[in-house]
């Protein structure tokens, strides 16, 4: 008889833990995965996908606008949430049913239910207790909501995809790239967007340049970009309309709006999970502190995604996932890189980036040599759209090698994708040069920048 009713025991089925599951059974694991929601995780059910979804609709006002300028004549476009959310929660329903038919052909065991750890080799659901040689935590983040008065009236990300109807006037609260890209798709969609932040500028982190450029496009776009503001309270009218009160450098400003949205960030969902009372430890924000290979302080329990606080994208979590399963289970200990990571911001106009910003660049070294180009792009000369396109490379003045690439613009991220291999790939800025061109595309602009 077994030692453990599974040599691998995974708490959430989100991209993560789905990978790390199917690549353990590929070993000839014995596998079980454990999930309380929907399996596909945030990515899927309430993350990229649907957003992706989202801003593709946002766009098409745009593309009606533009139209006019290469000679075409569009009637009144009319719009319908409920027609797009259908059509969302269809494509959803879809790809769930093909994970979990991925992990049913993996040999992959689902339990529906809520996990909880009790011990090191030990897990609950629904009051069965189950045993494993090792545990997987991949229960991913969950959207942080602020304390203030009235905060209970607002929704976030997970709550938007949902809707029942469009709101006419919303409120954004946040600077990061889920605020960025919910002003794109709700001012897109033909709602009055005010965006609120408290700090100096949208996208803290990603480089100075970027941001400045993308909160010029974003006010372009007839979105209300207030900086220095945060909420102080929210009331409710009689008529469903919520008062916001943001606290600003001028003092106290209502807005009255339909729908305000807190995207002020995400935490590790690890609450509730017993990880702490098992011997795991957290770090500040209940993320699962790993080692290279997502092994815990406890040598059973591992975590991979944005449950251990690193890198809180999609493709990290099933690289990482797929690393601890060969680790674990194929005899062969792998880790994954985390430097030069390519990520992209779909707000409007988009965002792609890889490797570092001109800020962290100049922190290492003084030798760096910067090159920025900003043009209108082509398709913009006859639609009349007032819209600019930033491109910038950072590169190291004494090896000539680039240390990092950011675009904001029109198909930014499909760019910044093929761009990632060559920073990846340590290559100078006179193998960029070398590269001929392909005319006209605004990707051109990485290889002919002087």
């Amino acid at each position: 008889m077994a030692e453990y009713d599974y040599d691998l025991f995974t708490i959430g089925a989100g991209s993560g833990g789905v990978r790390a599951s199917r690549v353990a059974a590929g070993h000839g694991a014995r596998v079980a995965v454990a999930e309380d929601h929907r399996v596909g995780g945030t990515c899927v059910i309430r993350g990229c996908v649907p957003k992706k979804l989202l801003t593709y609709a946002a766009h098409f006002r745009q593309d009606f606008e533009d139209a006019a300028g290469y000679g075409w004549t569009v009637g009144e476009p009319t719009f319908s949430w409920p027609a797009l959310i259908e059509a969302k929660d269809r494509e959803i329903a879809r790809l769930e049913g093909i994970y979990r038919s991925l992990l049913s052909q993996s040999g992959v065991t689902c339990v529906d239910g809520r996990a909880v750890v009790v011990d090191p080799h030990t897990v609950e659901v629904g009051g069965r207790r189950i045993t494993a040689r090792h545990v997987l935590v991949a229960t991913g983040g969950w959207p942080v909501r602020p304390d203030f008065p009235g905060a209970q009236w607002c929704i976030t990300s997970n709550e938007a995809f949902a809707l029942p109807e469009l709101p006419r006037r919303v409120l954004i609260v946040g600077g990061g790239y889920i605020a960025v890209e919910f002003a794109g798709i709700f001012r897109g969609l033909g709602s009055t967007v005010t965006l609120a932040y408290r700090g100096d500028q949208v996208l803290r982190g990603f480089d100075d340049d970027v941001r400045a450029h993308l909160a010029g496009e974003l006010v372009k776009h007839g979105i209300d970009l207030r900086l220095h503001a945060a909420p102080e309270s929210i009331e409710r009218l009689a008529d469903g309309t919520l008062r916001a009160t943001l606290r600003t450098a001028a003092g106290l400003e209502p807005h009255d709006v339909d729908a305000v949205m807190l995207a002020t960030g995400r935490a590790p969902a690890t609450r509730g999970l017993g990880l702490a009372e098992a011997g795991v430890a957290l770090d500040e924000e209940g993320g699962v502190v790993v080692d290279d290979h997502g092994t815990s302080s406890v040598p059973s329990i591992h975590a991979v995604g944005d449950v251990t606080n690193r890198v809180a994208l999609t493709p990290v979590a099933i690289r990482e996932g797929a690393a601890l399963s060969a680790t674990l289970f194929g005899q062969r200990p792998t880790t994954v890189d985390h430097a030069t990571i390519p990520h992209a911001v779909f707000s409007d106009p988009p965002i792609g980036a890889v490797g570092l910003t001109e800020g962290q660049a100049r922190a290492i070294s003084d030798a760096v040599t910067v090159h920025k180009a900003s043009f209108r792009p082509l398709k913009a000369t006859l639609s009349g759209r007032e819209q600019k396109t930033l491109m910038k490379l950072v590169v190291d003045a004494d090896t000539q090698r680039v240390l990092g690439a950011h675009m904001v613009g029109p198909d930014a991220p499909e760019i910044i994708q093929g761009i990632a291999i060559a920073v990846k790939a340590r290559l100078t800025k006179a193998q960029f040069d070398e590269t001929v061109a392909i005319h006209p595309t605004a990707a051109e602009e990485f290889v002919t920048m002087r």
